[in-house]
């Protein structure tokens, strides 16, 4: 039973919408009424401002940290559930939030707080890549999808490396998320119709 509760836990925390309770609560704004119309951070930056932008993207991101460390909450010690499981199942939850009609966001915060609680020099090598990404083409979209490419290379790598996939798998998995929720933006990529960042 104690595994029901801890994948319960792990979709709650990734269910938080963010964006939308900041932009209600803060601002009476409801961000998926304007700009991308998403829940994520992105949006959020742009509809709501710098500050409350970098909030949600921290909450968003301390969603993924915090499912996979459940386990170390002593109620949960004696779960069987895999750590990068639990993760996955926050980024789910961050996808298709039971809190926001099961509309979510994109999955990149999320799926960066997951790497820094579980392989934080991975999460310091692709802070590195994201920002580098963004200065060079003013795109969040394309940015996160480098990274996230750069993510599942990584996990390869380290696979053959040590032997150990469960990294590799995770990425992969977060790279088909990843991916699967900019499919429109790749599309605007390709027709060089896709929005650019400003602030950097």
């Amino acid at each position: 039973m104690i595994n029901v509760w801890i994948l319960l836990v792990a979709y709650l925390l990734g269910s938080i919408p963010t964006g939308l309770w900041v932009g209600k609560l803060f601002y009476n704004t409801d961000i998926r009424e304007h700009g991308s119309k998403n829940l994520g951070a992105t949006n959020s930056f742009r509809v709501l401002g710098k500050k409350p932008g970098l909030v949600v993207t921290l909450v968003d991101i301390f969603k993924g940290t915090a499912a996979v460390l459940l386990s170390l909450i002593p109620y949960f010690s004696t779960s069987t559930i895999d750590p990068l499981l639990l993760g996955i199942v926050a980024v789910i939850g961050h996808m298709f939030p039971i809190f926001a009609g099961f509309r979510g966001g994109k999955a990149v915060a999320t799926s960066a707080g997951i790497l820094l609680g579980y392989a934080y020099p991975l999460f310091i090598l692709l802070f590195i890549v994201f920002f580098t990404s963004l200065k060079m083409f003013k795109m969040v979209s394309l940015t996160s999808i480098i990274s996230v490419t750069v993510a599942f290379l990584y996990g390869i790598i380290y696979g053959v490396v040590t032997g150990s996939w469960g990294l590799c798998i995770l990425t992969a998995v977060l790279f088909i998320f990843i991916v699967y929720r900019h499919r429109e933006n790749i599309k605007r990529i390709k027709s060089g119709t896709e929005p650019k960042v400003k602030w950097i």
